[in-house]
């Protein structure tokens, strides 16, 4: 029996909601009885029992709550931004013109991340399979970039931005972010004489847009993502962010548990798929294996900032979840960088992010020291656990280049038994002040997990 219309008087603004059908159950009663609740479908995602809906009834989600609907939760509010990295700063475009050797682009010198990891000895056996595509989902990719125009599958890109996908190119274009186009650069900026060199430029990159104009990504925008790329062909994604404007995701709270599983749900049928998720360990310094009082969420001005005490309940979505390959930073020295997050059994591998701040102790920033990639217009550098998550994304399509068959499981393995490792430093670890963390562990650690990845050895 279906529900009687809403009230016409209990209106308010039109809002976005996440429907969980029970697992398993598809999704036609859920849509009945959305519609019945004063809501319409946007979008269904049947594989996983995910409706994106849209309503003006202030009571739709207790109503469309019942037979054919385990849950619901509004998404307004439960936007965040991309995870938070420093400021890119442009590089001088008179340098940018050059011919040479694969590892001789003319902004090579600058590129401290590629050595690290041993690109050059990499390149010489393999710079990728172009039949692989690793998905970036983040705020887009220019396309029109002299060191990506060839490299973006345009048939396999996107946006994802309200829960439904536009393949458009204006809709997965870049408009009001550098990040993504950012990301996409250190994957598999060509080698072809101009710029830089990526960890990967012999495949290709997908734009899948998450991240609307205002900057931030909702919840209904990664879940289409993670489908988009598992349906289109992509064996990796690249992840900087976050998921919800509490940066961890609780499923004992009420106002995330629906979003919670659908992420879950979502990110079990991408890796079902054969889809591999890499994911940034996020900027805050904090150790995620342990208990403590998160003070800064929520960041979108939804609620009030509240203390909130982070449990095993919590999870830092999709960096925690089961199955994604997490990612911490270093700079230079192949240090953790003072921002990165960390924490023993979450923390997979770490890769070049780049830390402006270790040369001088946090005195000043030495720019040269972040990550040089593309960005609109130009190049230019930035830094963070976002430039970390792509050079390990690029590793793993080095990988699955040179050892094809490579389930999800096993590509993650043998990202993690071909990583360079790196010991914990002695007692407190505070290379800026202000940013203590303490690493546990032995070969395998909370600030590095396995190692630093390794370009060669997965060729080798």
């Amino acid at each position: 029996m279906g529900l009687a219309a809403a009230p016409a008087s209990a209106t308010g603004p039109e809002t976005t909601y996440l429907v969980l059908a029970p697992q398993g159950a598809g999704t036609q009663a859920a849509a009945q009885r959305v519609a019945s609740a004063g809501g319409s479908v946007v979008a269904a995602y049947d594989q996983i029992g995910v409706l994106v809906a849209k309503s003006t009834s202030s009571a739709f989600s207790t109503r469309v709550v019942g037979s054919g609907v385990e849950s619901a939760a509004p998404t307004s509010g439960l936007g965040t931004t991309l995870i938070d990295d420093d400021i890119t700063e442009a590089v001088a475009a008179a340098a940018v013109q050059a011919t040479g050797d694969p590892t001789g682009e003319p902004l090579w010198s600058n590129q401290w991340d590629m050595e690290q990891i041993d690109v050059p000895a990499a390149h010489a056996i393999t710079t990728g399979d172009p039949s692989i595509v690793v998905g970036v989902l983040d705020s887009g990719i220019d396309a029109t970039h002299p060191d990506l125009a060839t490299q973006v599958a345009k048939d396999q890109s996107a946006s994802c931005i309200g829960g439904v996908a536009d393949t458009s190119q204006a809709a997965w274009s870049p408009t009001t972010s550098s990040h993504g186009t950012h990301v996409a650069g250190t994957i598999a900026a060509a080698i072809n004489g101009v710029g830089i060199a990526g960890v990967a430029p012999g495949v290709k990159v997908a734009s899948v847009k998450v991240v609307n104009d205002d900057g931030f990504i909702y919840p209904e925008a990664a879940i289409c993502a993670y489908l988009w790329a598992a349906e289109h062909g992509m064996p990796i994604t690249n992840n900087s962010y976050f998921i919800d404007p509490w940066e961890f995701n609780c499923i004992n709270d009420e106002r995330q548990r629906p979003v919670w599983l659908a992420v879950q749900r979502a990110l079990r049928y991408s890796s079902a798929q054969g889809t591999l998720t890499v994911a940034s360990a996020g900027n805050s310094n904090v150790d995620l294996q342990h208990k403590f009082t998160d003070s800064s969420s929520p960041n979108d001005g939804s609620y009030p900032v509240e203390d909130r005490t982070i449990t095993g309940a919590c999870r830092d979505l999709p960096a925690e979840a089961p199955g994604v390959v997490t990612v911490s930073a270093v700079g230079p020295t192949e240090q953790k960088s003072y921002y990165s997050s960390y924490g023993q059994g979450v923390v997979d591998v770490t890769a070049p992010g780049g830390d402006t701040r270790f040369r001088t102790g946090g005195a000043s920033s030495t720019i040269t020291d972040a990550v040089l990639s593309t960005v609109p217009g130009g190049w230019g550098w930035s830094q963070g656990t976002s430039m970390a998550g792509p050079h390990a994304a690029g590793v793993a399509a080095l990988a699955l280049s040179a050892h094809p068959n490579m389930s999800t499981g096993q590509l993650a393995s043998f990202l993690e038994r071909t990583a360079t490792p790196i010991a914990c430093p002695d007692g407190v670890y505070e290379p800026r002040p202000g940013y203590p963390a303490t690493c546990t562990g032995g070969q395998r650690n909370g600030f590095y997990g396995a190692g630093n990845v390794n370009a060669y050895n997965v060729v080798k």
